[in-house]
């Protein structure tokens, strides 16, 4: 199964560094900004190219951070003042009706 091609990749990065600190956009957004609706397919580039953009600032639908990375997305919320929330069991959401952008 190929991956996403070489323009799809700059088009993520290219609106994933555009996202100003304090906000986020979920995967689908970023899919939509570029007109796709391929989310899966920006966490894949996130996956293997995000550490070159703030990865930080995409995150789930639900406004949690990447799994796997959510101590270090929470540092970068914090030093960036991004709204955020506790969940019941302890952990963060980005609450995106304050910091969704809309780029």
């Amino acid at each position: 199964m190929p991956g996403p091609s070489a323009e799809f990749v700059e088009r993520v990065l290219a609106v994933v560094e555009a996202i100003p600190p304090g906000h986020v956009m979920s995967y689908g957004d970023v899919a939509a900004a570029i007109g796709s609706r391929a989310a899966r397919g920006v966490g894949q580039v996130m996956a293997h190219a995000g550490a070159e953009v703030p990865w930080w600032r995409v995150v789930r639908a639900s406004g949690e951070p990447p799994v796997g990375h959510e101590a270090r997305a929470a540092e970068h919320y914090e030093a960036e003042g991004t709204p955020l929330r506790r969940t019941a069991a302890g952990g963060i959401r980005v609450r995106l009706d304050a910091a969704r952008w809309h780029g």
